[in-house]
């Protein structure tokens, strides 16, 4: 890999090792995020979940997120604090609450309270991750962030795999899970930062209001937002989705186990973020992102026809909706990059997932009913209205001048 003048001093080799380390870091680390989600099927068998119960496992997570972006944008901790101690530091206390759990009946007030706190650590794994890679980042941001977020989807993808074998104990996800983000926790303190640092800008609140004032910030925000509603909730409920499938076609005698093809689903989007990030760099973020949406929210749709049919086909198009939903959610954290002023990166990336989560509570909540009153033929229908009107706004930052800018100018 040639790095031209910035990065041509640093060791091209410490920039791969410190990439992989973070990589593998994000991978153990976000296992925590979908850890009771993934055993839902398991803890059915013993307990009672309501339609609200089960979201809550998930929505829990997210709200979590939420708070701890917006305190870590407020206070601008992504910009001002060593980045790996702040990593290693959440994921240790997402690892400790997540092994809590195992202590605690799932239907328990506590177990959402701890996916809380999971939820809030998260906060300084995922934007401070990306803020890492950007550091080593020259004309390679999209592939960077998009192997970041590949890593991020593979953890994610991991507790639906174990829950697979694992059905008649729901600790096994969750155990997994923490013992993944300690691991991670180990990890992040051998990566090394980049060259591409920036001083510590001082604390004012009013920084994270940037997000909104600047304009090409402001429309690659509102285009990551339409890609949120659909991404989170598509990756909650895909395993319920394909188990009900299942069972309306062969009823409990499916060809594999839906947790097997969930996995397949989620784990395909790795390959997707990684093309993506690639495509990005070359031929422009906005083209990327927009083909993405357009691909995504068509699967949205056609996914629910198929309902009940042969497993391989509701498979196929559901692995290609797992690629195509998250092919474009690096290059969403890369604009803003790009067009952020580069004191405020951290800030600028915190304050996106921040507001990006925040709408996944409601996208969560929504499928979830829609799937339990409207039927699952339905239900991922509602979800195509965001990567269509993030498609519209994608489209009209093509058109700025700022968009010159961004990797691949306006092509």
């Amino acid at each position: 890999m040639a790095l031209p003048d910035a990065v041509e001093g640093a060791d091209a080799a410490a920039k791969r090792t410190a990439m992989a380390l973070l990589l593998l870091s994000e991978v153990a680390a976000m296992a925590t995020w979908f850890a009771t989600t993934a055993s839902i099927g398991a803890i059915r068998t013993h307990w009672t979940l309501s339609p609200f119960q089960e979201a809550l496992l998930t929505n829990s997570v997210q709200a979590g997120f939420v708070a701890g972006t917006l305190v870590s944008a407020l206070l601008g901790l992504a910009d001002r604090f060593d980045l790996r101690r702040l990593f290693c530091g959440c994921a240790v206390v997402a690892g400790l609450a997540n092994l809590a759990m195992l202590a605690f009946e799932p239907t328990s007030p506590v177990v959402p309270l701890l996916r809380f706190v999971t939820g809030a650590c998260m906060a300084g794994v995922y934007p401070v991750g990306m803020k890492i890679a950007a550091t080593w980042a020259v004309g390679d941001l999209g592939l960077l962030i998009g192997l970041l977020v590949a890593a991020l989807t593979l953890g994610s993808a991991l507790p639906h795999l174990v829950a697979a074998f694992g059905q008649l104990d729901w600790h096994l996800p969750v155990l997994g899970a923490a013992l993944g983000a300690l691991l991670s926790a180990a990890l992040i303190r051998f990566v090394r930062l980049g060259p591409l640092r920036s001083e510590a800008p001082p604390l004012r609140l009013e920084n994270a209001l940037e997000a909104w004032r600047n304009r090409g910030v402001r429309l690659a925000n509102l285009g990551y937002l339409g890609h949120m509603w659909e991404l989170y909730a598509m990756w909650a409920w895909i395993g319920a989705f394909m188990a009900a499938s299942f069972r309306e076609r062969y009823g409990n005698a499916p060809p594999f186990p839906p947790e097997l093809a969930a996995f397949a689903v989620v784990a395909a989007g790795a390959f997707g973020a990684m093309l993506g990030g690639w495509a990005a760099d070359r031929f422009g973020r906005t083209l990327v992102t927009g083909a993405s949406m357009l691909a995504s929210g068509c699967c949205a749709i056609a996914v629910g026809f198929l309902f009940g049919g042969p497993a391989w086909a509701v498979l196929s198009v559901g692995v290609l909706w797992g690629v195509a939903v998250i092919a474009d959610s690096a290059q969403f954290s890369a604009a803003v990059s790009e067009l952020s002023d580069r004191r405020l990166i951290g800030t600028m990336l915190t304050v996106q997932t921040c507001v990006g989560f925040l709408l996944t509570l409601v996208s969560i909540q929504l499928i979830a009913f829609a799937g339990t009153y409207f039927g699952w033929r339905f239900a991922f229908a509602l979800l195509a209205i965001g990567p269509f009107l993030g498609l519209a706004s994608m489209l009209r930052l093509r058109r700025l001048p700022e968009a010159k800018r961004l990797a691949g100018g306006r092509k």
